[in-house]
């Protein structure tokens, strides 16, 4: 293959790849990028999963968040390495489709709508919850719609109308955590009486059990099973790269939104779980009830614990926003594939990929559904959803992973921003994900004496082989429509010496354009 040949199939390429983007607005600006990334890193599973953690595994949580956050850490390092090679609104979905093929695309791009469908019944649970601190009798499906509907309607407007809410949800979020930070470190530090308990250092060794429960209703394995929840934590840090592709200038704020992403999760969230830990005894977290507002009712300061359980209200649909963010443009990126139905393709004057958006809605109104059927919605979800953001996480390495070796070959020129310690700080992400399904197993297994509340358990022996043979299943379906579309080209866009298909002579002249017609 001669040099010009190559290049014209390499330019072919990326005008494929990048035909999704057409269509959108790059209205997010500076401070809109910053707060989409710290508004991730601080979400509901700090302020309310981990009240049933701290309760369930001691002190030794801190190290549990502490672990999962280097490896968040080493995942935002490879997907600013990803980004930096080619700002898209497709994502993790586009990226797989160009170094793993269309099906992979495929099974990516399902599995990210999953994970926030999910996630986002697991929003609108722990709004239900925050909302019955004041209105017990409140039915948490009525809450349900109400947030759904405030979060649909911001989404529809505009890609700035997102970046807007997520900005001001954003300094509410970090607001109280820096209030909870600074109330904490006077507390500690001057070990002040909380409701009968002193506070102090002292405590992270002095709880019941010591440091590292392993007696009692504690195992010694605890702190290792509970990073799925840890994980769920963290999960929509990610976001970063699904708003790269709307973002005024990405190659100069993804770098430094990536890079501030270790220092939040040293001070956001093992700050405050170390905070936590050092005023009251992990016994008397209650799951369902923000640890937060624990402290501060032990304190006498109920006031200060509404102020923020509201704060928690705007996290929880902050959360929520995002979902429906993502998954409106993860779904279009699958549409232009021909892999999901053609309405996804359908965006607003302004941008909005409004069909996608109000196809997931849909979806999370089974959420209210949820909440009326089981109070136990929150967790169940919360759960189920770890696998999502598993595979998702497990995605952005394994792209990462191929990034490299094809820039290590030549083949396409280097990022602007390479992860450091690679390849094996992916390689490292990727044992840690695997190690965690295994944990939700084993823990699982262990929670209950009955087969069907084994929820865990039952997640991942069951529901991921359900959930991939649904999948296997929905391709042989789309398969012949993405042959069509993309003339047979089902593989990679490069291989290990150059561009996998030649210029092409289309079966469908729809499918150069990326079937946007």
């Amino acid at each position: 293959m001669s040099d010009t040949v190559t290049g014209t199939a390499a330019e072919e390429s990326h005008h494929s790849l990048d035909a999704e983007q057409v269509g959108y607005k790059q209205s997010l600006g500076r401070r809109h990028v910053q707060m989409i990334a710290i508004g991730g890193a601080i979400g509901t599973g700090l302020f309310l999963g981990s009240a049933s953690r701290l309760h369930s595994t001691g002190p030794a949580l801190l190290l549990s968040y502490a672990f999962v956050g280097v490896i968040a850490y080493f995942l935002m390092r490879a997907l600013g390495e990803l980004v930096l090679h080619r700002a898209t609104s497709g994502a993790f979905v586009s990226y797989m489709r160009e170094f793993f093929g269309e099906k992979a695309a495929y099974i990516t791009g399902w599995m990210y709508w999953l994970n926030w469908a999910l996630t986002g019944i697991a929003e609108l649970s722990a709004v239900g919850l925050y909302v019955q601190h004041w209105w017990p009798t409140m039915p948490t499906w009525a809450t349900v719609l109400i947030a759904l509907a405030v979060v649909l309607v911001v989404n529809l407007l505009s890609a700035r109308a997102f970046g807007e809410f997520e900005f001001w949800a954003a300094v509410a979020k970090v607001g109280a955590i820096i209030i909870f930070l600074i109330v904490g470190i006077v507390v500690v530090g001057l070990r002040l009486d909380i409701g009968g308990h002193k506070a102090g250092v002292s405590n992270l060794w002095g709880n019941p059990g010591g440091f590292w429960p392993a007696s009692g209703d504690f195992a010694w394995y605890g702190p290792i099973l509970v990073m799925s929840g840890v994980v769920f934590a963290y999960a929509a840090i990610e976001m970063v790269g699904v708003a790269a592709g709307e973002m005024a200038n990405p190659k100069v704020e993804v770098p430094k939104a990536v890079n501030a992403v270790i220092f939040r999760i040293a001070v956001f969230y093992c700050g405050s779980i170390f905070l936590l830990v050092s005023m009251l005894p992990t016994s008397d977290f209650k799951a369902g009830i923000s640890p937060f507002v624990t402290i501060f009712g032990r304190m006498g300061l109920d006031w200060m614990g509404d102020l923020i359980q509201v704060v928690l209200i705007v996290a929880a649909m902050s959360s929520l926003n995002s979902g429906l963010y993502s998954t409106g443009r993860v779904l279009r990126s699958l549409g232009m594939a021909k892999q999901a139905p053609g309405f996804t393709l359908r965006m607003s004057g302004s941008g909005v990929p409004w069909a996608g958006i109000v196809f997931t809605s849909v979806v999370y109104v089974f959420g209210a559904v949820l909440n009326a059927l089981t109070p136990d919605a929150f967790e169940i979800a919360l759960e189920a959803a770890a696998i999502g953001v598993l595979f998702t996480w497990g995605t952005i390495f394994l792209c990462q992973l191929r990034l490299r070796q094809l820039t290590d070959r030549g083949v396409i020129p280097p990022s602007a921003f390479q992860a450091p310690g690679s390849p094996w700080t992916s390689y490292i992400g990727l044992a840690f994900l695997a190690m965690v399904v295994v944990g939700m197993a084993v823990s699982g297994w262990k929670s209950s004496p009955y087969f069907w509340h084994k929820t865990d358990f039952v997640v991942v022996i069951i529901g991921i082989p359900l959930i991939f043979a649904i999948l296997e299943i929905g391709w042989r379906v789309v398969r012949p429509k993405v042959v069509a579309n993309t003339g047979d080209r089902l593989r990679a866009v490069w291989a290990d010496d150059g561009p996998t298909y030649g210029p092409r002579v289309a079966a469908n002249p729809d499918a150069i354009d990326g079937g946007r017609s």
